[in-house]
């Protein structure tokens, strides 16, 4: 994997990929570089054979503020909507990639951070973390990155969030489901970190078809998602994995698992 600019790229001997946000001198905000260099960093190591969870987290006092409000000014309406897609595409790519991404909050997401954090697969959190869909307070809106915070929380809530732009602290965004867990400021390094790789010793092609299937039946009705879902689960046992599960399961021991 190449260098980036922007970003820190580290992979663990535990099988989790580490992407940093690396500009913690302008809290993380997304510029053009760094959007696309999200989106091309979330690509490689999701093709890492090595890698079976991606841990996201930002450098510094924040996750990530937003967007670099220094790109705004001066374009067309077709350049703020090739802009905008950019800024938005790492977003979309999580929910498409075979490896589930883990989002490590520390400190505050807003606006565009909000809506990286809620399209993140699952979210560990600092207990002194904030986050909001800020940018109407500055008379701009987060219609994008309210997608999967709607997703998250449903409609009503998604409206107040992105209408009214507060930020909201751990203990209610894990009880609207934006979160998973809270823990410690001083302990989300050592925890993330457990918990990433405690889901990276689950068979890989067994988390992969569960994720995969997850959001390509999400909007299906209810009965094609059950049958989307059989046909997914009908692949997963005939793999090698679920054959190997099984039988450490019969005989007491850890199953070894193929690479993904």
């Amino acid at each position: 994997m190449r260098k980036f600019e922007t970003l820190i790229v580290e992979t663990s001997d535990n099988h989790v990929g580490i992407l940093t946000l690396n500009r913690p001198e302008s809290l993380n905000t997304f510029n053009s570089q760094m959007a696309a260099e999200l989106d091309q960093a979330l690509g490689e190591l999701d093709a890492d054979p090595k890698v079976r969870v991606i841990l996201l987290k930002g450098a510094g006092r924040a996750f990530c503020a937003g967007i670099d409000v220094n790109e705004l000014a001066g374009k067309t309406a077709i350049e703020y909507r090739e802009w905008i897609g950019k800024m938005e595409r790492p977003l979309v790519h999580i929910s498409k990639l075979k490896t589930p991404v883990i989002g490590q909050l520390n400190g505050f997401a807003a606006a565009n951070g909000m809506g990286l954090i809620a399209a993140c697969d699952l979210v560990i959190a600092a207990d002194t973390s904030r986050m909001g869909l800020t940018a109407i307070n500055v008379g701009l809106n987060c219609v994008g990155p309210v997608i999967p915070v709607a997703r998250c929380v449903g409609r009503k809530k998604a409206l107040e969030l992105l209408l009214y732009g507060d930020l909201i602290k751990a203990p209610e965004a894990l009880a609207l489901g934006l979160i998973n867990k809270i823990v410690p400021k001083d302990e989300l390094e050592s925890q993330a970190l457990a918990w990433a790789e405690g889901l990276a010793q689950k068979s890989p092609i067994a988390v992969q078809i569960a994720k995969t299937a997850f959001y390509a039946s999400e909007d299906m009705n209810y009965t094609a998602q059950f049958d989307y879902m059989n046909e997914a689960f009908a692949r997963l046992c005939t793999t090698a994995d679920a054959k190997e599960g099984v039988t450490a399961f019969f005989e007491k021991r850890n199953p070894v698992w193929q690479e993904k």
